[in-house]
């Protein structure tokens, strides 16, 4: 008997190491020092040195049920975009720099192109957010996993500025509300999405015409990473007063966590067009529409306060990023919380 006739194949491990090494490549900074294969992965401090009072920020998250979509489509390239997004979606939240990310895959049976394949998309996700892949793990779980099967989670550190930090504290009532599109259903709420739509692979390859494309498709559709266009907005030397990455818990449970006590946000919810996606969900599951924001981002995947003065400036630099933005409310006076009109 040995490790393999256990269910544990080494050597697929390694070959899954080997055809991942070239993706990983790409998402190097001039900060990380060796390569992949060590027992940790190292960072240089030097250029964190030289600021004034620099503060650490780290994000953890996965991709949740999202993966199941993955498995009946049988495409597992992108879903790695979506591990990076909700980590450095976090981070930039803050005013935050991604510095590096690593990745947890646990799977029942190591299929070393499958394992490449999901790398090659937090590889991906890695290079958008600017942050480098420093290492990972994926572990065999036979028997406690059926073989097809895996689950995908990391984690992301990042810097900022203590004097940058968004931390909502200065938003008051006449501040305005950005919200920058979301790319449809992004990687919450998808333990509803399947009780919705029949999870089959024929439906899931069934163009649909609203969506302009199959719904597996729609579904698998990455999460957008905004590193990019918040990071555009600050060179544009705008102070963004608080930032809300929309996800699970969709527009009340997140966006009051950037607003300090007595102001509610107040948002409009004709201001800006709601993806076609999210219009299938609530007709084909009869879903009330305060339970559609509460659980899903709507076609917002993340907000700002600034100051009026900074309206045109702020939505110039987000569409400079390739992103599209809208002001979608005003926060005002009143008890904590989200209203939608």
């Amino acid at each position: 008997m040995d490790y393999k006739s256990a269910g544990v194949d080494i050597e697929a491990g390694y070959e899954a190491v080997k055809l991942m090494k070239e993706h990983v490549k790409k998402t190097m900074r001039e900060e990380v020092l060796g390569g992949i294969g060590g027992f940790s992965g190292a960072f240089s401090l030097k250029k964190i040195k030289e600021m004034d009072d620099p503060v650490l920020l780290s994000g953890t998250d996965g991709c949740g049920t999202k993966v199941k979509i993955a498995f009946l489509m049988d495409k597992h390239d992108t879903i790695g975009i979506d591990a990076v997004a909700m980590c450095v979606n976090d981070v930039i939240c803050a005013g935050g720099e991604p510095l590096f990310f690593l990745d947890y895959i646990a799977c029942g049976k190591n299929e070393p192109r499958k394992i490449a394949d999901i790398v090659k998309g937090v590889a991906e996700g890695c290079r958008m957010a600017g942050a480098a892949l420093v290492g990972g793990e994926t572990a065999e779980h036979p028997g406690l996993m059926p073989e097809d099967e895996y689950d995908l989670a990391g984690f992301a550190v990042g810097v900022v500025e203590r004097k940058k930090l968004i931390t909502g504290e200065t938003i008051k009532p006449g501040d305005i509300i950005i919200g920058i599109a979301s790319s449809g259903v992004h990687s919450n709420g998808y333990s509803l999405v399947r009780r919705v739509f029949p999870m089959t692979e024929e439906n899931l390859h069934k163009y649909i015409d609203t969506l302009g494309m199959t719904l597996g498709e729609a579904l698998l559709t990455p999460t957008k990473i905004y590193v990019k266009a918040i990071q555009s907005v600050q060179k544009a030397g705008v102070t963004i007063k608080g930032c809300s990455h929309i996800t699970g818990g969709g527009f009340y449970e997140n966006v009051p966590r950037m607003l300090p006590e007595n102001t509610k946000a107040v948002i409009r919810k004709d201001s800006y067009p709601v993806q076609p996606i999210f219009k299938l969900l609530r007709e084909s599951g009869n879903i009330a529409e305060e339970m559609m924001y509460n659980t899903f981002n709507m076609g917002i995947g993340m907000m700002l306060a600034i100051d009026p003065k900074d309206e045109k400036k702020t939505i110039d630099a987000i569409m400079a990023a390739g992103e599209t933005a809208y002001v979608i409310g005003k926060i005002e006076k009143g008890d904590k919380g989200v209203e939608l009109c």
